[in-house]
Parts: C-alpha cells; sequence; structure tokens
C-alpha cells in the first residue's frame, strides 16, 4: 500500500503522507498539520509512526485503511523552531498497515 494507493483521488488528496530524510523536516511537516510518516525497526520488526498535530486527519486517515480509532496515540512533541510542546498524535503502522519502502 503506498499514499497513492491510500488517496487515489483528489478528495482524498489531504491523506497523503510524506516521509522525509531529514527527521527535522519531518517534525515540521507534522507540526503543520501535515502527516509524516516515520519509519523505525522495533525489537527487528520494520514499523512507522503516521505522526500530525492534526488529529481528525489521523482518524480520516485510520478510517481509510481500516484502524480502529482507539488505537491511535496521543503524544505531546516539541516543535523544533519554538522549543515548545505541542499536542501531536500518532499511528503505530506494522504488519499490513505499513506502507512498503518506496
Amino acid at each position: 500500500m503506498t499514499a497513492d494507493d491510500v488517496a487515489p483521488d483528489a478528495a482524498h488528496e489531504r491523506l497523503r503522507w510524506r516521509e522525509f530524510a531529514q527527521r527535522r523536516d519531518g517534525m515540521l511537516h507534522a507540526m503543520d498539520g501535515g502527516l509524516w510518516l516515520h519509519r523505525h525497526v522495533w525489537f527487528g520488526t520494520p514499523m512507522a509512526h503516521l505522526v500530525s498535530t492534526d488529529r481528525d486527519l489521523l482518524l480520516a486517515y485510520g478510517a481509510s485503511v481500516g484502524l480502529p480509532a482507539h488505537r491511535l496515540q496521543e503524544k505531546p512533541l516539541k516543535d523544533p523552531r519554538t522549543g515548545e510542546r505541542r499536542d501531536a498524535w500518532h499511528w503505530d503502522l506494522v504488519g499490513r498497515y505499513l506502507p512498503p519502502l518506496p
């Protein structure tokens, strides 16, 4: 599943996530309300966090791929521009929910 598979038409354009080579760039995208896909490995298992300060956008993404809303996690993040903590949320994406590498 790629971002294109999840959001094939203009109505779902806002559900497209982005990946960044630099963590700070992804964090800024998430702080501005975008969807940041941050890949990592947890105890040998490939996974990703899909992060944003826009809770409704994350819930819409989750509904589009079948993630139950109660699995959305809240974790305030420090905005690298200001140093202030901001409300943010993320999905843990693993298994069939983890988009393949580009």
